[in-house]
């Protein structure tokens, strides 16, 4: 009923400083066949609650508050395909029932690695958008690096979920139409690369590559990442083979995003905000290179110690560590980002940093908690673990084994769902809407210890316990109804 895997864990420091109280999300994709599973555990390892799916994740799962979880998904054929592919996002209830699913593997777009649930209900997904040698020539692409002779672009669309296999795009922001290039006046985007910040080079970076996990590809900037922050209104991407982060307007219609203004920032849909590889605008040189083949970038919440400021996973620190960064961004009062003339984007340095013996290729994330602690995954080897702002590790989870990783790990504070359960009655301890005789099994291995953390529709007496007098009194309610 539940799989457990071997775990490895430390729960309390020897300095006093502990793990914070919540309830811990992920997805691993085990190799050899094995189980297709998101697990919701507390610290103590107990899984709350899990859900199983058809396909393996193509990155992180997210929980809502309504109790509902959000899943990128990897399709079994997709149209473009290279590392972190995914093509299909699904929704599933606390019980595991499949509410929606919708897939992006089609000759336009492909879906990819990250997706992000807004506030609004809306899911923010990133997607590989294929361009032709001939579209690429056009924009004033020098050269492509595969036998396609394609280019994959980025695009990042939102999408309404309409009833149970359906979508209205809502709006969408394109890379495509904030190109520059200093190669060719004779085309299109023609300028000095250096005087726009706010634009992308389309000469930068490799076009693809013939070598891959799915064979020959057009990937060019490789988003493996994205988030939302509420109160800016705006958008943060990674893009891993180019070495930087970015911010985007989220406030402009799907038009203005396709130009250059409007919005709140009156920039439209051009690059706010970028760090990591000044080199990628022609103000820097390799030296300045402070991202390697980054992951994961997130704002911390508000009400968080370091609140604002963004987390980057750095993947490739040094040749045999990862890194977390935390960065204060130079944002002014009008919602943008300060720039000095002929100067790159600061900071010049992050003002908190946590590293040592993790290092992952694949993924990887990093996210602060509300105590100010930070939460790590190290992909590759399946390894969540918590440290504080004085780089402790205070807990840690490894699912066990060689053949597993775990794209990134979210943890959610014990009361995010209300206490941490949805909506209950009394005895459907599996939350299916029916009280039968797999409630009975449930509350069987709860009175046990074994298997699912006791949960409130459990406690069938509602003295504040689980045991076997709840099991006896639900058999009873069964049998005499």
């Amino acid at each position: 009923m539940i799989k457990i895997f071997s775990v490895v864990f430390l729960t309390v420091s020897l300095f006093g400083q502990e793990p914070f109280d919540g309830l811990t999300l992920y997805s691993p994709n085990i190799g050899g066949g094995g189980d297709i599973t998101s697990y919701l555990i507390d610290n103590e390892m107990n899984v709350v609650n899990s859900w199983d799916h058809l396909y393996g994740a193509a990155s992180m799962p997210y929980l809502l508050k309504d109790s509902t979880l959000i899943y990128p998904y990897r399709v079994s054929n997709p149209s473009m395909n290279s590392g972190g592919v995914g093509g299909g996002i699904s929704k599933y209830s606390w019980e595991g029932n499949l509410l929606w699913s919708y897939e992006i593997a089609n000759n336009t777009y492909q879906h990819h690695h990250d997706v992000e649930p807004l506030p609004n209900g809306n899911i923010l997904v990133i997607v590989w958008e294929k361009k032709t040698d001939t579209e690429a020539a056009a924009a004033g692409r020098q050269t492509l690096d595969n036998s396609l002779n394609e280019i994959w672009s980025e695009a990042i669309l939102e999408l309404e979920p309409i009833g149970s296999t359906d979508v209205n795009i809502v709006w969408e922001w394109h890379v495509w139409d904030h190109l520059i290039q200093d190669y060719d006046p004779e085309v299109d985007n023609y300028g000095v690369v250096s005087e726009h910040p706010e634009l992308q080079d389309v000469n930068y970076g490799n076009a693809g590559s013939n070598q891959g996990p799915g064979g020959p590809n057009g990937d060019w900037k490789h988003f493996n990442a994205v988030a939302y922050n509420e109160n800016l209104d705006q958008i943060a991407l990674s893009s891993r083979l180019h070495d930087e982060i970015y911010i985007i307007d989220h406030s402009t219609t799907s038009i203005e995003a396709a130009g250059h203004s409007g919005g709140n920032s009156g920039l439209g849909g051009d690059y706010l905000f970028r760090w990591g590889n000044p080199q990628a605008y022609d103000r820097g040189t390799n030296s300045d290179r402070l991202l390697q083949d980054q992951h994961g970038v997130n704002w911390i919440p508000e009400g968080y110690p370091g609140e604002g400021n963004l987390m980057i996973f750095n993947n490739n620190y040094t040749n045999n560590n990862s890194a977390v960064f935390e960065i204060v961004t130079p944002l002014n009062n009008n919602g943008t980002y300060d720039i000095s003339e002929n100067e790159p984007f600061g900071p010049v340095a992050p003002v908190w940093i946590h590293t040592g013996e993790f290092h992952t290729q694949m993924q990887g994330g990093a996210f602060r908690l509300p105590n100010g602690n930070t939460l790590i995954t190290d992909c590759d080897d399946a390894y969540i673990f918590e440290v504080t702002s004085t780089n402790e590790v205070v807990w840690s989870f490894d699912i066990g084994g060689g053949n597993s990783f775990i794209a990134r790990a979210q943890k959610y504070t014990s009361d995010y769902l209300g206490g941490g359960f949805p909506d209950f009655t009394i005895g459907d301890v599996n939350f299916d809407q029916n009280i039968n005789v797999a409630d009975i099994l449930f509350i069987s291995d709860m009175s046990s210890g074994y298997g699912y953390n006791p949960t409130p529709p459990a406690d069938f007496n509602e003295d504040g316990s689980i045991n076997i007098s709840d099991l006896l009194l639900l058999l009873q309610s069964i049998i005499n109804n």
